[in-house]
């Protein structure tokens, strides 16, 4: 078995023992979330992440199966590292285990961050269909699962990509730099869903009945012995679509700090696993922040301008380190400016 297959393994293994503990052991059945629990568990989700990133940082060298010069040679021309080797093989390892770490927790501040505007559609997809506070953890669990799935599909297709085609970066550059100025002047006032027309809800009707009420918390039932979908099925496809959709901003703009499929995948994980959480303590306060919406379509363009430049920018010096402040600054900047400049409210 590779170094790479091994460690994958050990780390899919731990996610599953954690999610295990957060949504099978401590977390009461149908039992709607405190802000204390969520707040409690996001907390631990984040200690995660950055005990991750210092384990990256000594031992990193484990995702690859470095044993030599030759090896992380190869690796630095496969990956694009900004990395400058010295003739030493063990301060060239290091180094290049700083930079791995550095890449893994930029790639996770952007991707946590860009998860908030994710909790801003699921908050109305729930009141938009109704769902009930005590089900939406039930929702969430599965919804986490499905995205685990397909994020890790969605991220080796995407690395596959780029290692054969590299004009796919500047795709991704200017889909994620349209998408980030698109967001910026957009208007985003609506407060409910078009249910009965909405395109999931058509697509699984075309292969299954749809029950017109929710049935406590079932996803399928038995009507005249056939098989029946509730809403509360229906719910969980349309927050699976979502999800599908904002990897397509999500997973570029990673991609734009580190070409390692192993630290994309990381970073994602990490993020999405703390998004149940980080639902629940935001959902009620989340208003209070009402400039992050414009901090995040920023960040997008950002990211999406790094792509499209990334060559001229490493002329210049801008590395990793640079990216992690600009990322940092304007999510501080758009926080406190929420916090500064409170919303004022229509009466």
């Amino acid at each position: 078995m590779s170094n790479e297959l091994l460690f994958f393994i050990s780390f899919l293994v731990f996610i599953a023992l954690m999610i295990f503990l957060d949504l099978g052991v401590f977390s009461a059945k149908n039992k709607p979330v405190s802000f204390k629990e969520a707040a409690s568990w996001s907390f631990v989700w984040i200690l995660c992440a950055i005990g991750f990133y210092f384990i990256i940082d000594r031992r990193g060298d484990l995702i690859h199966g470095i044993n030599s010069m030759e090896d992380l040679q190869l690796l630095q021309k496969k990956f694009a590292s900004p990395v400058v080797l010295t003739n030493d093989f063990v301060e060239s390892l290091q180094l290049y285990r700083d930079n791995m770490s550095l890449e893994f927790i930029t790639g996770y501040l952007v991707e946590y961050a860009l998860s908030v505007d994710n909790i801003f559609v699921i908050i109305l997809i729930f009141t938009s269909f109704g769902v009930r506070e005590k089900y939406f953890k039930k929702i969430l669990f599965w919804g986490i699962i499905g995205a685990v799935i397909l994020r890790c599909t969605f991220i080796f297709i995407g690395s596959a990509l780029l290692a054969k085609f590299g004009w796919i970066m500047y795709v991704f550059g200017a889909f994620l730099a349209y998408t980030g100025i698109k967001m910026f002047f957009e208007n985003d006032e609506k407060d409910s869903i078009e249910t009965e027309n909405h395109p999931i809800l058509k697509f699984i009707s075309r292969f299954l009945p749809v029950f017109p009420k929710y049935v406590g918390e079932n996803f399928f039932i038995r009507q005249n012995g056939k098989l029946v979908a509730t809403p509360l099925f229906v719910v969980l496809m349309i927050i699976e679509f979502t999800d599908l959709i904002f990897a397509v901003d999500s997973v570029p703009a990673v991609f734009a700090v580190t070409k390692d499929p192993y630290l994309v995948f990381f970073s994602n994980i990490f993020a999405i696993l703390g998004l149940r959480s980080m639902f629940f303590f935001l959902a009620n306060i989340l208003h209070i922040f009402h400039y992050l919406k414009l901090g995040l379509a920023l960040l997008l363009t950002f990211i999406g301008v790094k792509m499209l430049a990334h060559h001229w920018l490493h002329e210049i010096g801008f590395n990793n380190s640079h990216s992690l402040i600009v990322i940092v600054g304007i999510l501080a900047v758009s926080i406190l400016a929420s916090l500064a400049f409170p919303k004022k409210k229509i009466t």
